[in-house]
């Protein structure tokens, strides 16, 4: 039977619309001009312990690499289109092309597709019949407006299909440009760095007066900091970045907590005003030597460090002496675990 996929605007599922997450893609499948299935992919799950099991990657570096997986988010074969065959003649289809639909569309490549199957309702035959691979169940915690369910509700089965024969080792390789990925390295904090963040900036004085002060000055920098290891730059994102913490993020991070409706406790997060005044009124050395100390903490990945020296151009003291910076950085982190200015003896 032949078949083709083509972008489209909307799906019609059991489980209704889906807003489009991240980067997102939607096909129909048609043949002889009538439509057969539809298909959306978009962002990869967050978190899915049988997936990053099975790639073998760490935390650190899954957050960074999670735009090289697309979620099979919804997959509907319509009424007209329950022909024998026609579930994994359509993903073979799709699996010939979405690699180079999403290098034209998000200029990046793609290296492996997942999906999640509802046991009360399918079996995933379509996907192993397209020869995907089950790996085994989620343990049944949904994503909440909170964080995540108290409770396990339905544990999923796990479906993924490699688009190249080494997906794995390259979805770990060390090397980013290998894997067209640019800009700043990413990463995303986990319950216990953001925990620890504010106990970094303990210690640094809060230049802001006593009266007025609604959020707490570690804190402020606690979500500063942790705005930009995600990659985010500018006050502005930073804030962003924040009003876009969950409720259990923001305890994490002992956000500011107020009562609503009498009952139910909400965190409250620092708006640009406040992080951007903090930022350009405390001390710049306790910062940098607070951020220094919670890399040290966290960098011991890191199994070799790079010395580098620079000359500053124009620095020169008022015995003509010119200044120079010296900087340390973990190889496998990128991160600079210390600066230090010097001028040499004449």
């Amino acid at each position: 039977m032949a078949g083709a996929a083509h972008a489209i605007g909307g799906c019609n599922h059991y489980l209704g619309d889906l807003p489009k997450l991240g980067e997102t893609l939607w096909y129909v499948a048609t043949w002889r001009g009538q439509w057969l299935a539809q298909l959306t992919l978009s962002a990869a799950a967050l978190k899915c312990g049988v997936r990053d099991r099975w790639i073998g990657w760490d935390f650190r570096s899954q957050y960074d690499r999670l735009k090289l997986i697309a979620n099979n988010s919804r997959f509907l074969i319509l009424p007209q289109g329950r022909f024998p065959n026609v579930g994994s003649r359509v993903l073979g289809l799709l699996e010939r092309r979405v690699a180079a639909d999403w290098q034209r569309h998000f200029g990046h490549s793609l290296l492996l597709l997942e999906t999640f199957v509802d046991p009360r309702r399918f079996h995933g035959g379509v996907y192993r019949a397209a020869n995907w691979l089950a790996l085994g169940k989620t343990r049944g915690y949904r994503r909440t407006r909170t964080g995540y369910s108290d409770e396990a509700e339905a544990p999923k089965w796990v479906f993924v299909r490699p688009l190249h024969r080494r997906a794995t080792a390259l979805l770990i390789h060390p090397d980013r440009d290998r894997l067209g990925l640019t800009g700043t390295p990413k990463m995303q904090l986990n319950a216990h760095q953001m925990r620890s963040l504010p106990l970094c900036f303990a210690a640094i004085p809060d230049p802001r007066r006593a009266q007025g002060r609604r959020h707490r000055l570690p804190v402020v920098l606690a979500l500063a900091a942790g705005a930009t290891l995600c990659g985010l730059r500018g006050y502005k994102a930073m804030a962003e970045w924040a009003a876009d913490l969950g409720q259990a993020a923001r305890a994490r991070f002992g956000c500011r907590r107020r009562r609503m409706n009498g009952k139910d406790h909400h965190y409250e997060v620092p708006s640009e005003f406040v992080i951007r005044d903090c930022l350009v009124r405390i001390d710049a050395g306790a910062l940098d030597a607070a951020l220094a100390s919670w890399q040290k903490a966290w960098g011991l990945i890191d199994e070799a460090l790079a010395i580098d020296g620079k000359t500053m151009k124009g620095a020169i003291d008022d015995e003509g002496r010119q200044a120079h910076i010296m900087s340390v950085v973990g190889h496998e982190s990128e991160h600079c675990y210390a600066q230090k200015k010097s001028v040499p003896c004449l």
